[in-house]
């Protein structure tokens, strides 16, 4: 055989190593691919191809791992157990930036699925080669870097801890400051998955100077950057007053409401959820929020979404309603409480619904005043329903029900407690009598229409514990009228009455 000959057999060897992992790589896009892959033990004729002598033999081959790997956590299982991760993070370190950015997507696939999978990839040495390649030159490796340094970050504490153990936070916080967009967005979104899981996480990437950062970018054009810059304010701001207090002094207000209209619906979401992060800490930064013309934002954020979007305006509404008397009458002004009605009505999930009486209850806890403007806007009928329904899921049942309790302990408002006077069950009714037993002895109009309203006949039906509550409340109310007319109403007075007559005989 010629030396050509020879050569010949190599060319061929490396065309048919090149077009196996290219078909590879191609035929792992497609899900319905994956299981006639792994089944052909594709996992094991990949790895020998990572240390392949051509360097597109070796990037292709991570490719179409990082594909497989990405898809479910089983194949991300076998390329933890094919001990094919030390060789990515030892060539992380050796090899050109597009192996870098291939052997970064692995990393990523695997570390994505679960905790022990992300663990996997720390326990293999990667958080030190991943913050290396941070340094690089090339915005792609950095940016395949931050997403992974992101991936193992997001499952919990400890994980995140590690990822700020490596060193990787002030360089992400450089990486934001990048010119290049995706960068930017990863960065940021690696950034939030290290803040979520506690104040002291969240502290670090505050000390690495991130807040200044981000919220330069708060009116930056680019929607996906603009979800993950939120995001990453709210989760710094979530933990403590003192984080909030640094994200409000960076002055995000009142930019940060316009973006309450922005066009994309994330964008629109994770802003409405950094205001309510903010908003939860105390009075001042609810009354900061106010001032900027917050409530009235979050009002018409409200009434212009729809579903979980709605959520977090609803619950910033109720949060800042619960500080004080003028907060929560700042929520009314603003026609806070129309708009919950309305959630009320439109959503069918439970957990939305519950957060809307969470919220009514909020407002209507403080005074008469704020009890009424909750219950002229109807919710009280909707909210016992909400109680009473077997439907309701335990949640909204306990949320509606504590809102119930909380708007008539100050509710003095008769006629909108007129319809749970005949309809609600005796834990409502006790308090709602209550109101009534304050209000009947100096209102004589109020007493009038509770006889012709029927409400007075309605009382005598209450069967009560002498000594309770609601028979001192039932006392009450009955020594607001003449007795022969509580008499008149009580059961089985109208049956003695007809009995009397037929037992009457007329004098002659």
């Amino acid at each position: 055989m010629s030396q050509r000959q020879v050569l010949q057999v190599f060319e061929q060897y490396q065309k048919a190593r090149t077009q196996f992992v290219q078909t590879i790589a191609e035929l792992s896009t497609r899900p319905q691919n994956i299981e006639t892959l792994q089944n052909a033990g594709v996992m094991s004729l990949l790895r020998p191809l990572l240390l392949d002598v051509v360097p597109t033999v070796q990037q292709t081959a991570a490719l179409a791992l990082g594909r497989l790997a990405n898809y479910n956590d089983d194949l991300a299982e076998a390329v933890v157990k094919g001990d094919i991760l030390p060789q990515l993070v030892y060539s992380l370190a050796e090899q050109n930036r597009f192996y870098k950015k291939a052997a970064a997507f692995v990393l990523r696939a695997v570390a994505k699925h679960s905790p022990q999978l992300a663990q996997s990839v720390v326990d293999c040495g990667a958080l030190d080669a991943l913050v290396i390649c941070l340094e690089e030159f090339d915005p792609g490796v950095k940016e395949s870097a931050a997403w992974a340094l992101g991936y193992i970050a997001r499952h919990n504490a400890e994980l995140s801890q590690a990822v700020v153990d490596a060193g990787a936070v002030p360089l992400l916080v450089l990486c934001i400051q990048e010119p290049e967009l995706s960068l930017k967005r990863i960065s940021a979104s690696a950034l939030s998955d290290v803040c979520k899981h506690s104040p002291e996480l969240a502290q670090t990437v505050v000390d690495a100077g991130a807040i200044a950062h981000l919220a330069q970018m708060i009116l930056n054009p680019d929607a996906k950057l603009k979800r993950q810059v939120f995001s990453a304010l709210s989760q710094i701001s979530k933990h403590s007053v003192d984080l909030a207090e640094m994200v409000v002094e960076a002055e995000i207000f009142p930019a940060v409401l316009t973006c309450l209209r922005d066009p994309d619906e994330y964008v629109r979401k994770n802003v409405a959820t950094l205001v309510r992060e903010i908003a939860k800490h105390t009075p001042e930064l609810a009354q900061l929020i106010v001032n900027a013309g917050g409530v009235a934002a979050i009002v018409d954020y409200v009434g212009e979404s729809k579903g979980n979007v709605r959520l977090p305006g609803v619950m910033t509404l109720g949060y800042i309603a619960a500080h004080s008397e003028n907060l929560a009458m700042a929520v009314i002004v603003s026609k806070g409480v129309n708009q919950l009605a309305i959630t009320l009505t439109e959503e069918s999930e439970d957990h939305i619904k519950a957060a809307v009486a969470w919220s009514l209850g909020q407002i209507g806890r403080h005074t008469p005043e704020h009890a009424k403007a909750v219950a002229v806007a109807n919710v009280l009928p909707r909210l016992l329903q909400l109680y009473l329904a077997a439907s309701s899921s335990e949640d909204l049942q306990i949320k509606s029900k504590k809102a119930l309790k909380n708007i008539l302990q100050k509710c003095v408002h008769l006629p909108a407690l007129e319809p749970l006077l005949h309809d609600a069950p005796a834990n409502v009714l006790k308090h709602v009598v209550g109101q009534y037993s304050k209000v009947l002895p100096h209102d004589s109009k109020a007493r009038r229409i509770f006889v012709t309203s029927g409400g007075l006949k309605k009382v005598q039906e209450i069967k009560a514990d002498p000594g309770s509550a609601l028979h001192e409340y039932i006392t009450a109310i009955n020594n607001c009228f003449p007795e022969e007319i509580v008499r008149y109403y009580s059961p089985g007075y109208s049956e003695a009455l007809l009995e009397r007559v037929e037992n009457f005989l007329p004098t002659a």
